[in-house]
């Protein structure tokens, strides 16, 4: 109840907003689904925009599950988007049963590898990973910046495009929805999630995660490897991060830019996607959806209503604000709950007398 909640009453504050400064709230959400579910090529580029979020969200939710609250979603993203990138334009000549896997490959273990300094900070020194993860978010704006700029081009502002033998997009999806940015990589990300609500549900490996997460101490004292445990979900949280990346940079834009000193949205949008969704991977995958819609349709609200497309922050703010201090949902929940018991009792009492 606390997410679908939470929507709700994100979307009211948008609405009040919108009556705030004149706008109409019904013409401005008719144009948010139109724009988000309206055709084919909407339909497309809303999956598209959700594509990475379910892989940063399904990040998010392996580091929560061990205990650990993962700020550098980010960094292990563009990480991850570089190097699937640079591997992608380095072999334009090899075949794409090669380099696509190669560059897929290489993009995981880059976000895994970036987050991995985090786990082992935080498991040798117990160092604050959402400080560690925070430092390395920049770290990684500048130096990815640096190696577009300096190494992968000679002062550019962006990198060349990949070539057909390292895009996920496919003719026949592109075909399908009119046209749209959607790729392959919806696919893989399905796959994942159900490889990690699997992972997290029904092995030794995701009890000890969920064990260390509950209590570092207790989890040693069982015979766990607290240390292994934290280092190894760092690990995971940073794959599914830069898998995330790779699915902007092999699928959506097939190239990497400078980022200007600005981290990408999807690592911090994974976040709030994985507390909507509950840390589950198959609620992760509908509240990605709902994200990307929001997205897609918050570009088209301008044209269609007038409407700007701000106010969709605004509501996605809202929604992210009640899903994080869900106390205030469940405090009315529980005072309702109280009052209906009460209201019981009192009927049960009077039938006694």
């Amino acid at each position: 109840m606390v997410p679908l909640l939470s929507i709700v009453i994100g979307l009211v504050f948008g609405a009040i907003i919108m009556l705030v400064f004149g706008y109409n709230p019904i013409e401005g959400y008719k144009a948010l689904l139109t724009g988000a579910l309206g055709n084919p090529f909407n339909i497309g580029q809303t999956i598209r925009a959700a594509t990475p979020l379910i892989f940063t969200g399904l990040g998010f939710a392996v580091a929560y599950t061990a205990g650990f609250f993962n700020i550098g979603l980010a960094g292990q993203a563009l990480a991850g988007w570089l190097v699937s990138v640079w591997i992608g334009i380095s072999l334009p000549d090899s075949p794409g049963w090669l380099v696509l896997p190669l560059a897929i490959l290489g993009g995981t273990i880059a976000g895994a590898l970036w987050a991995g300094i985090a786990g082992v900070l935080k498991a040798f020194f117990d160092t604050s990973e959402v400080i560690v993860t925070i430092m390395l978010n920049y770290v990684a704006i500048y130096i990815s910046d640096h190696i577009i700029r300096n190494v992968i081009t000679d002062r550019g502002d962006a990198t060349p495009f990949v070539g057909e033998n390292a895009s996920l997009r496919l003719q026949w999806l592109t075909d399908l929805t009119n046209g749209s940015t959607i790729h392959g990589g919806i696919f893989l990300a399905l796959i994942f999630a159900v490889l990690v609500s699997i992972l997290l549900q029904r092995t030794t490996v995701g009890f000890e995660l969920r064990s260390v997460g509950f209590n570092k101490h207790a989890a040693n004292y069982a015979g766990m490897n607290a240390k292994r445990n934290i280092i190894l979900a760092m690990l995971l949280s940073g794959g599914l991060a830069g898998l995330g990346g790779v699915m902007n940079g092999l699928g959506e834009f097939r190239n990497v830019f400078l980022t200007n000193g600005v981290a990408p949205a999807i690592g911090f949008d994974g976040l709030a996607v994985a507390l909507l969704g509950g840390l589950n991977p198959i609620g992760i995958i509908f509240a990605s959806l709902l994200f990307g819609g929001l997205k897609t349709g918050g570009t088209i609200m301008p044209l269609m209503a007038g409407v700007p497309s701000e106010i969709v922050d605004i509501a996605t703010a809202a929604i992210i604000f009640f899903v994080g201090a869900n106390y205030v949902i469940t405090y009315f929940m529980d005072r309702r709950e109280k009052s209906k018991l009460s209201n019981t009792e009192v009927i049960v009492q009077g039938g006694d007398e």
